[in-house]
């Protein structure tokens, strides 16, 4: 059965006490609330529910007026058709009082609503919908009429309503499945505030500049031209703009016949707003102030556009000094990762609210969501709009008389079975529906070096275990901090290795000394291979990582066969503490390492500290061959044409013998995810962005070296055999001198 992950309700976050003293007194504000860690959506003073979503906590409403439809689920009010031949509030001051005073209260519910939100009941259950969300389902016209209510938006709304909230947060990088309505729930939102906001500007981009027009002409302006005319601001220029769509007094009012005769003008307050879009660049709206910017299919932008380049200008228009005072809602799935989708990738690792910096924001300002597909999937939300996520034991009821038979796992799964032999195909439908992070951002596989299929089916195999019971993370540690003594390893969720497997105590710390030196006592079992860096700093703080990895061979000992057991990928404040955590490892397993040699910082610790013996030679040269700093120190050059082919080449034996799929219906135990996508975006003639895929092709090799081993040249020389030869003329032979 499927167990959704994508939102928690957060049981007594903030405690009974408090919760209910504070909505007695409608103490609570809206906006960001340091004392309990959670953004609070109410505008009312009083809160509810927390939920959770992807890792941000936020504080819903009270419950207060709920409603319930007939239908027992979401309806469309119809607007009154007194009420629709008004079109503007010219119009409307036309009308007598006694007209007006009837519709006073439904005009300002109407207001309460998009405000605060609505409360109604769908399947019996009291739902809270954002004010946003009401004005999209309720007032917002889109290619097939009205939107239907759907569960997965409602939370995005509710994710949404947080970002603008929390006065640290720039907006939202939303990764979504293709038509999941992002085009026009942003467009809805661009009218929404746009129509509420004085002298303000609005601002869509897109992938190119045609879809940024597009989206403005087919969805903003449509959306515009339906609202009610309580909601429509006094417009300006055509009903139906093509550029800009702004909302001031227009010049028309101020006629010259008006003048002329001196007649009395009134007054007419417009918003001096607008709402345009910009050709797709990376200096888009460069100098702006922007109350919002919709980024629309930034997953997309390919080169020379650059997602990245143009967020660090268009960064600088929500913001006055320190102060934001505009949002981004940004959404998109994500093109192949050499077309635009890598950009896309980091920006949205970099909006994790995991990750933030001193002043509470993450890297890119913005806060990172991500729905799954089956989530918001057309054709399989019941008619309460929430997803049917395994088959039903009998038909479930489908908005617009349709039926659902299967599960939208299970309609997946299938879809997925039948591109297995198509990886490119494959890989698409990953992107265009993901049930993962790691779907959406899947590589094309004919750009990739190694198998793919293999490498994502490890990675979809890793997610469904939730690594968890898998993977320990911590580190090692001298024993009572005196160095050159036992090593022991300490869990630690916030550790800098990664490991799935530990031998059994007699095999732990196991030295052995010949000739003085000390010797790596499980060398029989495996090796680590090791990716070094020498300096401890950068200017841009923005240094390769350090990676290490350790894998174990075929022996008689209690150890898995094979397996890598071992993964290090950070970068410590300084290079020593690296240094010391790599050779902690290594005794620690009794295990020898390979090291490249051209970053030597690493291996002359080794030596240093009396450990010259665990660093393996080059194995592609006999011991008389070596320079003479090879012989010093151990390691392998990464300079050599013939050691990087070899190196690939071990990569891709063992994703082909151990990764993936195997025969009998079992998968690899290669359980480090980073170690797998970096695999899967290696590029051979740009190796230093692969840091993981260094170090575990060297230990791969290192577990191999015997297929390195250069073979003893043969030498084709004439052999004399030294026998006499003779002159057999006459009766005696004679020797021939």
């Amino acid at each position: 059965m499927y167990k959704q992950t994508l939102y928690r309700v957060v049981k007594n976050h903030i405690s009974p006490k408090i919760l209910k003293k504070n909505n007695r007194y409608k103490k609570w504000i809206y906006g960001y609330d340091q004392e309990h860690d959670v953004v609070i959506i109410s505008k009312t003073g009083k809160i509810g529910e927390v939920y959770e979503i992807q890792g941000l906590k936020i504080a819903l409403p009270k419950e207060d007026n709920t409603v319930k439809f007939e239908s027992n689920t979401w309806e469309v009010t119809s607007y009154p058709k007194e009420l629709q031949r008004i079109k503007t509030i010219f119009d409307w001051k036309e009308y007598p009082e006694q007209f007006k005073e009837k519709w006073f209260d439904y005009i300002d519910d109407e207001f309460k609503r998009r405000d605060e939100g609505f409360w109604f009941k769908n399947n019996n259950k009291s739902t809270y919908i954002t004010g946003t969300h009401y004005m999209y389902l309720q007032w917002s016209k889109i290619d097939v009429g009205q939107p239907d209510f759907r569960e997965a938006n409602r939370l995005f709304y509710i994710f949404w309503e947080a970002c603008k909230a929390d006065e640290r947060c720039y907006g939202m990088c939303y990764l979504k499945n293709r038509r999941s309505g992002f085009s026009f729930m942003a467009s809805g939102e661009c009218v929404n505030m746009a129509t509420i906001s004085t002298d303000s500007r609005f601002g869509i981009l897109s992938k190119t500049g045609p879809d940024a027009k597009k989206m403005f002409t087919d969805k903003v302006v449509p959306i515009s031209v339906n609202y009610p005319f309580f909601f429509k601001p006094i417009q300006d220029g055509m009903d139906r703009p093509k550029t800009e769509l702004a909302y001031r007094v227009p010049a028309s009012k101020f006629t010259r016949r008006k003048l002329d005769t001196n007649e009395q003008i009134e007054d007419i307050d417009g918003l001096d707003t607008t709402i345009d879009w910009k050709n797709t660049g990376d200096n888009s709206y460069d100098g702006e102030k922007l109350k919002l910017l919709v980024h629309d299919e930034s997953g997309k932008w390919e080169r020379p556009n650059n997602i990245l380049n143009n967020w660090r200008v268009t960064k600088t228009t929500l913001r006055l000094g320190s102060r934001i005072i505009g949002k981004c809602m940004m959404g998109s799935t994500s093109n192949a990762l050499d077309k635009g989708g890598d950009n896309f990738k980091k920006l949205y690792d970099n909006s994790n609210v995991d990750k933030r910096n001193a002043n509470g924001q993450t890297r890119s300002g913005l806060y990172s969501l991500f729905i799954p597909m089956e989530w918001n999937y057309e054709g399989y939300m019941d008619v309460h709009g929430y997803p049917v996520f395994d088959t039903p034991k009998s038909p479930v009821e489908a908005p617009h008389d349709e039926t659902i038979w299967t599960g939208v796992v299970d309609y997946w799964q299938n879809e997925v079975d039948g591109l297995k032999e198509d990886h490119d195909s494959l890989n698409e439908f990953y992107r265009q529906f993901p049930r993962t992070e790691q779907h959406a951002f899947r590589d094309e596989a004919k750009q990739s070096l190694f198998n793919l299929t293999k490498i994502y089916q490890q990675i979809d195999y890793n997610d469904d275990l939730q690594n968890t019971s898998v993977v320990t993370r911590g580190n090692f540690q001298w024993e009572n901090g005196i160095k050159d003594t036992r090593v022991i390893f300490y869990p630690n969720k916030k550790g800098r290795f990664y490991i799935s497997w530990v031998p059994q105590l007699a095999l732990q710390n196991k030295i052995f000394t010949k000739n003085g030196r000390k010797y790596p006592g499980n060398e029989h079992m495996g090796a680590f291979g090791c990716d070094s860096y020498d300096i401890s700093g950068t200017v841009d703080n923005r240094g390769s990582n350090g990676s290490l990895h350790g894998l174990t061979k075929f022996s008689m000992e209690d150890c898995p066969p094979n397996v890598f057991f071992l993964e290090y990928i950070s970068r410590p404040p300084t290079a020593e503490i690296f240094f010391e955590d790599v050779l902690m490892a290594c005794i620690f397993y009794g295990m020898p390492i390979l090291a490249e040699n051209n970053k030597p910082r690493l291996l002359y610790h080794f030596r240093r500290r009396g450990y010259r013996a665990y660093s393996i030679n080059r194995p592609d040269k006999v011991w008389n061959k070596l320079s003479t700093t090879e012989k010093e120190i151990g390691g392998i050059p990464n300079s050599s044409e013939d050691i990087r082919q070899a190196h690939a080449a071990a990569i891709e034996s063992y994703i082909e013998d151990f990764v993936g799929y195997q025969d009998g219906g079992t998968y690899g135990d290669m359980y480090f995810q980073r170690t797998l996508e970096d695999w899967a975006k290696f590029n051979i003639n740009n190796r230093t962005k692969h840091d993981a895929s260094i170090s575990s092709g060297l230990a791969i090799m290192a577990c191999n070296k015997h297929r390195y081993v250069p073979q003893a040249e043969k030498i084709n020389e004439p052999v004399n055999i030294a026998f006499a030869k003779y002159d057999n003329k006459g009766n005696i032979s004679q020797i021939i001198k």
